[in-house]
Protein backbone atom coordinates (compact mmCIF):
# COMPACT_ATOMS: atom_id res chain seq x y z
CA UNK A 1 0.00 0.00 0.00
CA UNK A 2 1.36 3.42 -0.99
CA UNK A 3 1.91 6.27 1.46
CA UNK A 4 -0.49 8.63 -0.49
CA UNK A 5 -3.26 6.02 -0.26
CA UNK A 6 -2.70 5.65 3.50
CA UNK A 7 -2.86 9.43 3.87
CA UNK A 8 -6.12 9.55 1.87
CA UNK A 9 -7.71 6.86 4.05
CA UNK A 10 -6.57 8.69 7.18
CA UNK A 11 -8.04 11.96 5.91
CA UNK A 12 -11.39 10.32 5.14
CA UNK A 13 -11.59 8.66 8.54
CA UNK A 14 -10.57 11.89 10.27
CA UNK A 15 -13.54 13.80 8.84
CA UNK A 16 -16.00 11.01 9.58
CA UNK A 17 -14.82 10.41 13.14
CA UNK A 18 -14.79 14.05 14.21
CA UNK A 19 -18.50 14.26 13.49
CA UNK A 20 -19.05 11.40 15.98
CA UNK A 21 -16.72 12.92 18.58
CA UNK A 22 -18.55 16.22 18.25
CA UNK A 23 -21.75 14.41 19.21
CA UNK A 24 -20.48 13.19 22.59
CA UNK A 25 -18.78 16.51 23.27
CA UNK A 26 -22.14 18.29 22.89
CA UNK A 27 -24.30 15.62 24.56
CA UNK A 28 -21.98 13.61 26.84
CA UNK A 29 -24.51 12.43 29.42
CA UNK A 30 -27.09 11.51 26.80
CA UNK A 31 -24.45 9.48 24.92
CA UNK A 32 -23.48 7.66 28.13
CA UNK A 33 -27.08 6.90 29.14
CA UNK A 34 -27.93 5.57 25.68
CA UNK A 35 -24.78 3.45 25.73
CA UNK A 36 -25.72 1.94 29.10
CA UNK A 37 -29.23 1.04 27.96
CA UNK A 38 -27.85 -0.55 24.79
CA UNK A 39 -25.42 -2.67 26.83
CA UNK A 40 -28.24 -3.78 29.13
CA UNK A 41 -30.51 -4.62 26.20
CA UNK A 42 -27.75 -6.54 24.41
CA UNK A 43 -26.99 -8.67 27.48
CA UNK A 44 -30.50 -9.20 28.86
CA UNK A 45 -30.58 -12.88 27.87
CA UNK A 46 -27.23 -13.72 29.46
CA UNK A 47 -27.06 -15.57 32.75
CA UNK A 48 -26.08 -12.32 34.49
CA UNK A 49 -28.76 -10.34 32.68
CA UNK A 50 -31.50 -12.76 33.71
CA UNK A 51 -30.28 -12.85 37.32
CA UNK A 52 -30.62 -9.06 37.54
CA UNK A 53 -33.73 -8.82 35.33
CA UNK A 54 -32.09 -6.63 32.71
CA UNK A 55 -35.29 -6.86 30.68
CA UNK A 56 -37.05 -4.49 33.09
CA UNK A 57 -34.22 -1.97 33.53
CA UNK A 58 -34.84 1.24 31.61
CA UNK A 59 -32.82 3.85 33.50
CA UNK A 60 -29.56 4.35 35.40
CA UNK A 61 -31.22 4.55 38.82
CA UNK A 62 -32.70 1.04 38.54
CA UNK A 63 -29.45 -0.32 37.14
CA UNK A 64 -27.47 1.08 40.09
CA UNK A 65 -29.96 -0.29 42.61
CA UNK A 66 -30.04 -3.75 41.10
CA UNK A 67 -26.45 -4.46 40.05
CA UNK A 68 -23.77 -4.59 42.79
CA UNK A 69 -20.32 -3.03 42.43
CA UNK A 70 -17.58 -5.68 42.40
CA UNK A 71 -13.81 -5.95 42.15
CA UNK A 72 -12.00 -8.80 40.37
CA UNK A 73 -12.56 -11.22 43.26
CA UNK A 74 -16.29 -10.75 42.80
CA UNK A 75 -16.03 -11.66 39.10
CA UNK A 76 -13.38 -14.36 39.34
CA UNK A 77 -15.69 -17.41 39.40
CA UNK A 78 -17.69 -16.25 36.38
CA UNK A 79 -14.52 -15.39 34.46
CA UNK A 80 -12.98 -18.80 35.21
CA UNK A 81 -16.13 -20.48 33.85
CA UNK A 82 -15.87 -18.37 30.72
CA UNK A 83 -12.18 -19.29 30.34
CA UNK A 84 -13.19 -22.94 30.40
CA UNK A 85 -15.33 -22.33 27.31
CA UNK A 86 -18.79 -21.59 28.74
CA UNK A 87 -20.72 -18.92 26.85
CA UNK A 88 -23.47 -16.40 27.58
CA UNK A 89 -22.54 -15.98 31.24
CA UNK A 90 -22.06 -12.20 31.40
CA UNK A 91 -21.84 -11.30 27.69
CA UNK A 92 -23.87 -12.73 24.80
CA UNK A 93 -21.10 -13.15 22.20
CA UNK A 94 -18.37 -15.74 22.84
CA UNK A 95 -15.36 -14.47 24.78
CA UNK A 96 -12.31 -15.85 22.97
CA UNK A 97 -9.56 -13.81 24.61
CA UNK A 98 -8.54 -12.94 28.14
CA UNK A 99 -5.94 -10.27 28.89
CA UNK A 100 -3.62 -11.46 31.63
CA UNK A 101 -2.51 -8.77 34.05
CA UNK A 102 -0.96 -8.51 37.50
CA UNK A 103 -2.76 -10.32 40.28
CA UNK A 104 -4.98 -9.53 43.23
CA UNK A 105 -4.89 -10.45 46.88
CA UNK A 106 -6.37 -13.87 46.13
CA UNK A 107 -4.72 -14.88 42.86
CA UNK A 108 -1.41 -14.46 41.06
CA UNK A 109 -2.98 -13.10 37.88
CA UNK A 110 -6.16 -11.50 36.64
CA UNK A 111 -7.76 -12.61 33.38
CA UNK A 112 -9.81 -9.77 31.92
CA UNK A 113 -12.39 -10.75 29.27
CA UNK A 114 -11.84 -9.20 25.83
CA UNK A 115 -14.78 -9.51 23.44
CA UNK A 116 -14.96 -8.90 19.70
CA UNK A 117 -16.90 -5.73 20.49
CA UNK A 118 -14.30 -4.40 22.91
CA UNK A 119 -11.51 -5.08 20.42
CA UNK A 120 -13.16 -3.26 17.53
CA UNK A 121 -15.24 -0.59 19.26
CA UNK A 122 -12.82 0.24 22.06
CA UNK A 123 -9.15 -0.68 21.65
CA UNK A 124 -8.81 -0.35 17.87
CA UNK A 125 -11.21 2.59 17.73
CA UNK A 126 -9.01 4.36 20.28
CA UNK A 127 -5.87 3.76 18.23
CA UNK A 128 -7.52 5.41 15.22
CA UNK A 129 -8.86 8.27 17.34
CA UNK A 130 -5.41 8.91 18.79
CA UNK A 131 -4.02 9.34 15.29
CA UNK A 132 -7.00 11.50 14.31
CA UNK A 133 -6.47 13.88 17.20
CA UNK A 134 -2.76 14.13 16.63
CA UNK A 135 -3.15 14.77 12.89
CA UNK A 136 -5.90 17.31 13.50
CA UNK A 137 -3.63 19.25 15.87
CA UNK A 138 -0.53 18.97 13.69
CA UNK A 139 -1.33 19.71 10.05
CA UNK A 140 2.27 19.20 8.91
CA UNK A 141 2.66 15.78 10.54
CA UNK A 142 4.47 13.18 8.44
CA UNK A 143 3.60 10.06 10.47
CA UNK A 144 2.66 7.93 7.50
CA UNK A 145 5.89 8.66 5.67
CA UNK A 146 7.51 6.26 8.14
CA UNK A 147 6.66 3.67 10.78
CA UNK A 148 5.62 3.59 14.40
CA UNK A 149 7.97 1.77 16.77
CA UNK A 150 5.64 -0.11 19.08
CA UNK A 151 6.74 -1.74 22.30
CA UNK A 152 4.25 -4.25 23.68
CA UNK A 153 4.25 -7.08 26.15
CA UNK A 154 6.44 -10.14 26.09
CA UNK A 155 3.97 -13.00 26.25
CA UNK A 156 2.72 -15.24 23.52
CA UNK A 157 -0.93 -16.25 23.50
CA UNK A 158 -1.69 -19.49 25.34
CA UNK A 159 -4.72 -21.36 24.08
CA UNK A 160 -6.96 -23.68 26.06
CA UNK A 161 -10.63 -24.78 25.92
CA UNK A 162 -11.18 -22.72 22.77
CA UNK A 163 -10.05 -19.51 24.50
CA UNK A 164 -6.69 -17.75 24.64
CA UNK A 165 -4.92 -15.60 27.20
CA UNK A 166 -1.82 -13.42 27.24
CA UNK A 167 -0.76 -9.80 27.51
CA UNK A 168 -3.29 -7.40 26.04
CA UNK A 169 -0.65 -6.27 23.55
CA UNK A 170 -0.33 -9.87 22.31
CA UNK A 171 -4.09 -10.06 21.78
CA UNK A 172 -4.09 -6.75 19.94
CA UNK A 173 -1.18 -7.76 17.70
CA UNK A 174 -2.77 -11.17 16.99
CA UNK A 175 -5.94 -9.46 15.77
CA UNK A 176 -4.33 -6.33 14.33
CA UNK A 177 -5.86 -4.88 11.14
CA UNK A 178 -3.62 -4.87 8.08
CA UNK A 179 -3.13 -1.11 8.06
CA UNK A 180 -1.62 -1.17 11.55
CA UNK A 181 0.82 -3.97 10.69
CA UNK A 182 1.85 -2.13 7.53
CA UNK A 183 2.76 1.04 9.44
CA UNK A 184 4.47 -0.54 12.47
CA UNK A 185 7.85 -1.90 13.47
CA UNK A 186 9.16 -4.33 14.70
CA UNK A 187 7.48 -7.31 13.07
CA UNK A 188 4.80 -9.20 14.97
CA UNK A 189 7.21 -12.12 15.34
CA UNK A 190 9.71 -9.96 17.24
CA UNK A 191 7.01 -8.05 19.13
CA UNK A 192 5.70 -11.28 20.62
CA UNK A 193 9.03 -12.82 21.65
CA UNK A 194 8.89 -14.40 25.11
CA UNK A 195 12.35 -13.57 26.45
CA UNK A 196 12.25 -9.86 27.19
CA UNK A 197 16.01 -9.29 27.24
CA UNK A 198 16.57 -11.08 23.91
CA UNK A 199 13.56 -9.32 22.49
CA UNK A 200 14.97 -5.87 23.32
CA UNK A 201 18.09 -6.45 21.24
CA UNK A 202 16.03 -7.99 18.43
CA UNK A 203 13.88 -4.84 18.34
CA UNK A 204 16.99 -2.67 18.20
CA UNK A 205 18.43 -4.71 15.32
CA UNK A 206 15.17 -4.62 13.37
CA UNK A 207 14.34 -0.93 13.82
CA UNK A 208 17.57 1.08 13.66
CA UNK A 209 17.52 1.13 9.85
CA UNK A 210 13.79 1.93 9.59
CA UNK A 211 12.36 5.42 9.07
CA UNK A 212 10.71 5.64 12.51
CA UNK A 213 8.38 8.65 12.83
CA UNK A 214 6.62 7.80 16.10
CA UNK A 215 7.03 5.77 19.27
CA UNK A 216 4.32 3.93 21.23
CA UNK A 217 4.71 2.16 24.56
CA UNK A 218 5.11 2.35 28.33
CA UNK A 219 7.62 5.10 29.33
CA UNK A 220 9.76 3.00 31.66
CA UNK A 221 10.33 0.11 29.22
CA UNK A 222 10.52 2.36 26.17
CA UNK A 223 13.34 4.28 27.86
CA UNK A 224 15.26 1.03 28.37
CA UNK A 225 14.81 0.20 24.68
CA UNK A 226 15.85 3.67 23.49
CA UNK A 227 18.97 3.65 25.64
CA UNK A 228 19.84 0.27 24.08
CA UNK A 229 19.38 1.85 20.64
CA UNK A 230 21.80 4.65 21.54
CA UNK A 231 24.31 2.21 23.03
CA UNK A 232 24.18 -0.06 19.97
CA UNK A 233 24.59 2.79 17.49
CA UNK A 234 27.01 4.88 19.53
CA UNK A 235 24.81 7.97 19.05
CA UNK A 236 23.87 10.54 21.68
CA UNK A 237 20.50 11.56 20.25
CA UNK A 238 17.71 9.47 18.76
CA UNK A 239 17.32 12.12 16.07
CA UNK A 240 20.69 11.05 14.68
CA UNK A 241 19.15 7.63 14.04
CA UNK A 242 15.58 8.61 13.22
CA UNK A 243 15.67 12.24 12.00
CA UNK A 244 11.93 12.22 11.17
CA UNK A 245 10.83 11.14 14.65
CA UNK A 246 8.08 13.55 15.74
CA UNK A 247 5.84 12.10 18.48
CA UNK A 248 5.77 9.63 21.38
CA UNK A 249 2.39 8.08 22.31
CA UNK A 250 2.75 6.86 25.87
CA UNK A 251 0.64 5.34 28.66
CA UNK A 252 0.62 2.63 31.30
CA UNK A 253 2.60 4.54 33.94
CA UNK A 254 3.04 8.21 34.74
CA UNK A 255 5.36 10.08 32.41
CA UNK A 256 6.39 12.61 35.09
CA UNK A 257 9.52 10.80 36.43
CA UNK A 258 10.81 10.19 32.90
CA UNK A 259 10.08 13.47 31.09
CA UNK A 260 13.52 15.07 31.58
CA UNK A 261 15.33 11.90 30.48
CA UNK A 262 13.33 11.79 27.25
CA UNK A 263 14.07 15.43 26.53
CA UNK A 264 17.80 14.68 26.76
CA UNK A 265 17.73 11.96 24.12
CA UNK A 266 15.10 13.76 21.99
CA UNK A 267 16.44 17.32 21.82
CA UNK A 268 13.82 18.66 19.44
CA UNK A 269 11.82 21.72 20.51
CA UNK A 270 8.67 20.77 18.60
CA UNK A 271 8.74 17.06 19.50
CA UNK A 272 5.30 15.98 20.73
CA UNK A 273 4.26 13.76 23.63
CA UNK A 274 0.73 12.34 23.61
CA UNK A 275 -0.60 10.46 26.62
CA UNK A 276 -3.22 7.71 26.63
CA UNK A 277 -5.18 6.05 29.43
CA UNK A 278 -5.73 2.41 28.62
CA UNK A 279 -5.75 -0.88 30.49
CA UNK A 280 -6.69 -4.51 29.99
CA UNK A 281 -10.29 -3.57 30.80
CA UNK A 282 -10.53 -0.94 28.09
CA UNK A 283 -9.28 2.27 26.53
CA UNK A 284 -10.60 5.20 28.51
CA UNK A 285 -9.07 8.56 27.62
CA UNK A 286 -6.78 10.31 25.14
CA UNK A 287 -4.80 13.54 25.20
CA UNK A 288 -6.59 15.64 22.60
CA UNK A 289 -4.47 18.81 22.76
CA UNK A 290 -0.80 19.52 22.08
CA UNK A 291 1.35 20.11 25.15
CA UNK A 292 -1.41 19.19 27.60
CA UNK A 293 -1.50 17.01 30.69
CA UNK A 294 -5.28 16.53 30.49
CA UNK A 295 -7.00 13.55 28.89
CA UNK A 296 -10.34 13.62 27.10
CA UNK A 297 -12.65 10.91 28.48
CA UNK A 298 -13.89 8.90 25.49
CA UNK A 299 -17.59 8.26 25.94
CA UNK A 300 -18.58 6.09 22.97
CA UNK A 301 -16.21 3.12 23.23
CA UNK A 302 -18.77 0.78 24.78
CA UNK A 303 -17.79 1.75 28.35
CA UNK A 304 -20.22 3.31 30.84
CA UNK A 305 -18.52 5.23 33.63
CA UNK A 306 -19.34 5.69 37.31
CA UNK A 307 -17.24 7.21 40.06
CA UNK A 308 -16.88 6.82 43.82
CA UNK A 309 -15.52 9.83 45.77
CA UNK A 310 -12.33 8.66 47.46
CA UNK A 311 -13.36 10.23 50.77
CA UNK A 312 -16.09 7.57 51.06
CA UNK A 313 -14.37 4.75 49.13
CA UNK A 314 -14.42 1.37 50.94
CA UNK A 315 -16.59 2.85 53.71
CA UNK A 316 -20.14 2.07 54.77
CA UNK A 317 -21.19 5.22 52.91
CA UNK A 318 -19.61 4.09 49.60
CA UNK A 319 -21.85 5.00 46.67
CA UNK A 320 -21.13 5.50 42.99
CA UNK A 321 -22.30 8.49 40.97
CA UNK A 322 -22.75 8.84 37.20
CA UNK A 323 -20.63 11.12 35.03
CA UNK A 324 -23.23 13.89 35.20
CA UNK A 325 -22.67 14.29 38.97
CA UNK A 326 -18.87 14.56 39.14
CA UNK A 327 -17.17 17.68 40.49
CA UNK A 328 -13.96 19.37 39.47
CA UNK A 329 -10.66 18.60 41.23
CA UNK A 330 -12.09 15.84 43.42
CA UNK A 331 -10.42 12.43 43.65
CA UNK A 332 -12.61 9.55 42.37
CA UNK A 333 -12.27 5.79 42.05
CA UNK A 334 -13.33 4.64 38.58
CA UNK A 335 -16.13 2.10 38.06
CA UNK A 336 -16.82 0.72 34.58
CA UNK A 337 -19.47 -1.28 32.76
CA UNK A 338 -18.10 -2.59 29.46
CA UNK A 339 -18.87 -4.22 26.14
CA UNK A 340 -16.94 -7.27 27.31
CA UNK A 341 -19.39 -8.03 30.12
CA UNK A 342 -17.80 -6.37 33.16
CA UNK A 343 -20.72 -4.83 35.05
CA UNK A 344 -19.98 -2.10 37.63
CA UNK A 345 -16.36 -3.21 37.91
CA UNK A 346 -13.76 -1.51 40.14
CA UNK A 347 -10.64 -1.09 38.01
CA UNK A 348 -8.55 0.23 40.91
CA UNK A 349 -7.61 3.59 39.36
CA UNK A 350 -8.33 7.08 40.65
CA UNK A 351 -8.83 10.23 38.56
CA UNK A 352 -9.51 13.94 38.99
CA UNK A 353 -11.67 15.96 36.61
CA UNK A 354 -9.95 19.07 35.30
CA UNK A 355 -12.87 20.04 33.06
CA UNK A 356 -16.52 19.04 32.75
CA UNK A 357 -17.19 20.73 29.41
CA UNK A 358 -15.79 18.62 27.87
CA UNK A 359 -14.99 15.91 30.41
CA UNK A 360 -11.22 15.87 30.83
CA UNK A 361 -9.29 14.04 33.54
CA UNK A 362 -5.90 13.46 35.07
CA UNK A 363 -4.93 10.05 36.43
CA UNK A 364 -4.19 10.56 40.13
CA UNK A 365 -3.22 7.05 41.25
CA UNK A 366 -4.52 3.68 42.38
CA UNK A 367 -7.07 2.90 45.08
CA UNK A 368 -4.65 0.44 46.67
CA UNK A 369 -1.32 2.09 45.79
CA UNK A 370 -1.18 4.93 48.26
CA UNK A 371 0.04 5.49 51.81
CA UNK A 372 -2.57 6.41 54.37
CA UNK A 373 -1.36 4.76 57.57
CA UNK A 374 -1.23 8.01 59.52
CA UNK A 375 -4.05 9.95 57.83
CA UNK A 376 -1.65 11.57 55.35
CA UNK A 377 -3.48 10.39 52.15
CA UNK A 378 -0.30 10.34 50.07
CA UNK A 379 -1.09 9.44 46.46
CA UNK A 380 1.21 8.68 43.54
CA UNK A 381 0.53 12.02 41.93
CA UNK A 382 1.93 13.81 45.01
CA UNK A 383 4.99 11.58 45.15
CA UNK A 384 5.90 11.95 41.49
CA UNK A 385 5.51 15.73 41.50
CA UNK A 386 7.59 16.08 44.67
CA UNK A 387 10.36 13.84 43.32
CA UNK A 388 10.45 15.81 40.10
CA UNK A 389 10.86 19.07 42.04
CA UNK A 390 13.72 17.61 44.08
CA UNK A 391 15.37 16.19 40.96
CA UNK A 392 15.15 19.52 39.16
CA UNK A 393 16.87 21.34 42.04
CA UNK A 394 19.64 18.74 42.38
CA UNK A 395 20.02 17.73 38.71
CA UNK A 396 19.24 14.14 39.67
CA UNK A 397 17.48 11.57 37.46
CA UNK A 398 15.35 8.67 38.70
CA UNK A 399 14.94 5.22 37.19
CA UNK A 400 12.30 3.89 39.60
CA UNK A 401 11.15 4.04 43.21
CA UNK A 402 8.88 2.52 45.81
CA UNK A 403 7.82 3.58 49.30
CA UNK A 404 6.12 2.15 52.39
CA UNK A 405 5.39 3.23 55.95
CA UNK A 406 7.64 2.85 58.95
CA UNK A 407 5.05 1.94 61.56
CA UNK A 408 5.01 3.54 64.99
CA UNK A 409 6.78 1.52 67.68
CA UNK A 410 6.33 2.56 71.29
CA UNK A 411 7.09 6.27 71.54
CA UNK A 412 8.80 6.35 68.16
CA UNK A 413 6.91 8.29 65.49
CA UNK A 414 6.10 6.85 62.11
CA UNK A 415 7.67 7.82 58.79
CA UNK A 416 7.79 6.98 55.10
CA UNK A 417 10.67 4.88 53.84
CA UNK A 418 11.74 5.31 50.21
CA UNK A 419 13.90 3.16 47.97
CA UNK A 420 15.04 5.11 44.89
CA UNK A 421 17.15 3.93 41.97
CA UNK A 422 18.87 6.91 40.38
CA UNK A 423 20.28 7.17 36.89
CA UNK A 424 22.06 10.33 38.04
CA UNK A 425 22.15 10.50 41.86
CA UNK A 426 22.14 13.80 43.76
CA UNK A 427 25.46 14.92 45.23
CA UNK A 428 23.89 15.23 48.69
CA UNK A 429 21.10 12.74 49.47
CA UNK A 430 20.20 14.57 52.72
CA UNK A 431 19.67 17.82 50.81
CA UNK A 432 17.60 15.90 48.22
CA UNK A 433 15.52 14.43 51.07
CA UNK A 434 14.87 17.87 52.58
CA UNK A 435 13.74 19.25 49.22
CA UNK A 436 11.54 16.22 48.66
CA UNK A 437 9.97 16.47 52.12
CA UNK A 438 9.19 20.16 51.66
CA UNK A 439 7.73 19.53 48.22
CA UNK A 440 5.40 16.87 49.65
CA UNK A 441 4.28 19.35 52.31
CA UNK A 442 3.49 21.94 49.65
CA UNK A 443 1.48 19.42 47.59
CA UNK A 444 -0.43 17.60 50.35
CA UNK A 445 -1.93 19.45 53.32
CA UNK A 446 -2.66 16.19 55.19
CA UNK A 447 0.98 15.17 54.91
CA UNK A 448 2.06 18.66 55.98
CA UNK A 449 -0.18 18.48 59.08
CA UNK A 450 1.26 15.11 60.13
CA UNK A 451 4.81 16.38 59.58
CA UNK A 452 4.30 19.60 61.55
CA UNK A 453 6.82 19.47 64.41
CA UNK A 454 7.06 15.73 63.71
CA UNK A 455 3.70 15.40 65.43
CA UNK A 456 2.96 12.06 63.75
CA UNK A 457 5.53 11.60 61.01
CA UNK A 458 9.29 11.92 61.14
CA UNK A 459 11.11 13.07 58.00
CA UNK A 460 11.33 10.55 55.16
CA UNK A 461 14.04 7.90 55.13
CA UNK A 462 15.65 7.38 51.72
CA UNK A 463 17.74 4.42 50.56
CA UNK A 464 19.67 4.60 47.29
CA UNK A 465 19.05 1.43 45.29
CA UNK A 466 21.85 -0.31 43.44
CA UNK A 467 21.95 -0.28 39.65
CA UNK A 468 19.22 -2.46 38.02
CA UNK A 469 17.62 -3.39 41.35
CA UNK A 470 14.05 -2.93 40.10
CA UNK A 471 14.88 -4.75 36.87
CA UNK A 472 16.29 -7.68 38.84
CA UNK A 473 13.23 -7.82 41.12
CA UNK A 474 10.89 -7.87 38.13
CA UNK A 475 12.98 -10.56 36.46
CA UNK A 476 13.04 -12.66 39.62
CA UNK A 477 9.25 -12.43 39.77
CA UNK A 478 8.72 -13.13 36.04
CA UNK A 479 7.39 -9.62 35.40
CA UNK A 480 9.85 -8.20 32.88
CA UNK A 481 8.37 -6.10 30.10
CA UNK A 482 4.97 -4.83 29.09
CA UNK A 483 3.18 -2.82 31.74
CA UNK A 484 4.64 -4.62 34.74
CA UNK A 485 6.10 -2.38 37.42
CA UNK A 486 6.81 -2.39 41.13
CA UNK A 487 3.96 -0.69 43.03
CA UNK A 488 5.29 2.74 43.94
CA UNK A 489 3.28 3.31 47.10
CA UNK A 490 1.95 0.72 49.50
CA UNK A 491 0.31 0.66 52.93
CA UNK A 492 2.29 -2.53 53.70
CA UNK A 493 6.02 -3.21 53.66
CA UNK A 494 5.85 -6.35 51.51
CA UNK A 495 7.35 -4.88 48.33
CA UNK A 496 9.81 -2.57 50.07
CA UNK A 497 11.21 -5.25 52.37
CA UNK A 498 11.67 -7.68 49.47
CA UNK A 499 13.53 -5.03 47.48
CA UNK A 500 15.66 -4.00 50.46
CA UNK A 501 16.69 -7.64 50.90
CA UNK A 502 17.68 -7.75 47.22
CA UNK A 503 19.53 -4.46 47.59
CA UNK A 504 22.01 -5.85 50.14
Amino acid sequence: MSIPLVNSIASWFLKKRFHQIDLFLKYPNEVQNELLLNLIKFAKHTEFGKAHDFGSINNYKTFAERVPIKNYEGWQTAIERSRRGEHNIFWPTPIKWFAKSSGTTTSKSKFIPVSEESLEDCHYAASKDLLCMYLNNNENAQLFNGKSLRLGGSKQLYKKNGTAFGDLSAILIENMPFWAEFSSTPSSKVSLMDNWEHKMQAIVNETINENVTSLAGVPSWMLVLLNNVLETTGKESLLEIWPNLEVYFHGGVSFTPYRDQYKKILPKTDFRYYETYNASEGFFAIQDQNDSSELLLMLDYGIFYEFIPMDIYASSAEKAIPLSDVQLHKNYAVIITTNAGLWRYKIGDTVRFTSINPYRIKISGRTKHHINVFGEELIIENAEQALRKACKRTKAEIVDFTAAPIFMAGKEKGAHEWLIEFKTPPEDIDYFNALFDNALKSLNSDYEAKRYNNITLNKPKIHVARHRLFHDWLKENDKLGGQHKVPRLSNTRDYLDALLDLNK
